[in-house]
Parts: C-alpha cells; structure tokens; sequence
C-alpha cells in the first residue's frame, strides 16, 4: 500500500474497513428517552470538566432503535445520558453505551468520542406497553416501560426538533502506543437535517440494576420526570473539539 493509499483509508483494518467515510445518515431511528432525577455527587462524578450539571440533577436513560444507519447497518441501542451546561450553554453528555454492533462501536469511539461497549439491548412493543431492556454478560440490567402512544406531540414537532438539534458532548480518550494519553478531548457534535416522524409523551417506569462492568445503575433514580417515544430521520456529522486536556 502506499502512503496516499494507506492516508485515503477510512478506518481499520485497511483491508476490511470497519467503517465508510460520513456523515452518516439514520432513518426512522426509535427512541424511548426516560428523564430522571438523579443523586447530585454521583451526577457530578459522571461529568467530565468544564462541564457543570444543568439545573435539577437530571439524567436520562435511552433506547435507540436504529434500523437504517448508513455505513453501520442495523442495530440497537442503549444507555446513560446528562444534562449538563457547556460555558452555560445546555446540553447533553454521554455518559455510557450499550450496543450489538461492530461498526458503530467502532466508530463511534474512534470518531466521535461515544462511550461505547458491548451489550444487548432492545426496544419493542408488547401488547400495550413500549419495552427497553438491556442484557450484559446474559445478566439484564435494565429495564424501561411507557404506554405505547399515549400522548401524541404531533404539535409540538418543531419544538421537537430543535431539542434533538442541541448541543451533545462525548469524552473522546484514546491511548497512545506508550499506553499513555494520545487524546483526551470533549467532543461537540450537533445533529442536521433532522425529521421527526412523530413523537409522543407519557408516563414511565424505569428500574436499572448494579452491575460492576455495567454501571448503568450509577447514576441512580431518585424521580421519574417524564418519557418520550419519538422516530425521527438526521445525519450525524464529524464532530469539534470543545476541550483539549492535553493542550
């Protein structure tokens, strides 16, 4: 191979790319996102500096349902989430992830900064009730439930919209071939071209069990604010640099 070959590249391993060159295109991606508050020293353990908590100590637990992600495939998704101020600016942080594909995981780490693993969750309807549940090591460790449709948003789209398009921060930390840090950097991404199908609100329940690999259960539920189901179409840019550590 040569340089420019080797430099034209996308992502490894140069015979098999686990990954295309984006943005990356999502279409009729399901979320179920339950908002809670949470305990405030272990908000604030999760969040990376410069960040701060938002007001209330509000953090959300999501399923993602992705059935068309261009350069991924099809997949699931699932994890923790909070809000979070960036120089006063709202937003919302990753704090874990749990998925059942290869090339997002890998991507979303090395591109993005996404706090990704291994896991299995799922997102489905049954009977009445939409259902999330995540399975680590065989073991499930959480599980969510909203009724299916209860209150439609088919008002508020817009408004919708403009949440999804809100700031999000990843940690990015890679190591270098020494083991030390190669980067350590908050990642800012801001999702375009954004559709929503339609969303809906409701009630919800949430029970997240502790796990030592699967930490999802620290940041604990203390009060469930609300739930929203929503399907929506965006592309996912290349994301910037907010904070360099080792600048």
């Amino acid at each position: 191979m040569t340089r420019d070959e080797i430099l034209a590249t996308p992502s490894m391993p140069a015979f098999a790319p686990s990954y295309p060159r984006g943005p990356f295109r999502f279409i009729k991606r399901e979320y179920l996102i339950i908002t809670y508050e949470t305990d405030a020293d272990a908000l604030r353990a999760a969040l990376p500096e410069p960040l701060g908590p938002a007001p209330g100590n509000l953090a959300y637990y999501e399923w993602m349902k992705m059935p068309d992600a261009s350069g991924f495939g099809d997949y699931e998704e699932s994890g923790t989430g909070a809000l979070a101020l960036f120089n006063g600016e709202p937003c919302n942080f990753s704090v874990q992830m749990y998925l059942d594909d290869e090339p997002p995981i890998t991507g979303g780490r090395e591109i993005w900064g996404f706090p990704k693993k291994y896991g299995v969750p799922r997102l489905k309807v049954i009977k009445d009730t939409l259902t999330g549940t995540l399975h680590y090591d065989e073991e499930r460790v959480a599980m969510g439930t909203m009724p299916f449709k209860p209150r439609s948003l088919e008002d508020q789209l817009d408004t919708v919209a403009n949440g999804i398009a809100k700031l999000n921060v990843n940690l990015k930390l890679l190591p270098d071939v020494t083991g030390g840090p190669k980067v350590a950097q908050l990642v800012g991404y801001n999702l375009t071209d954004i559709h929503v199908h339609g969303a809906w609100e409701g009630e919800a329940r949430l029970h997240l069990i502790p796990h030592v690999n699967c930490r999802v259960a620290d940041l604990p539920v203390k009060r469930i604010v609300g739930a929203r189901h929503q399907i929506v179409d965006f592309v996912l840019p290349y994301g910037r640099v907010l904070h360099d550590y080792l600048a």
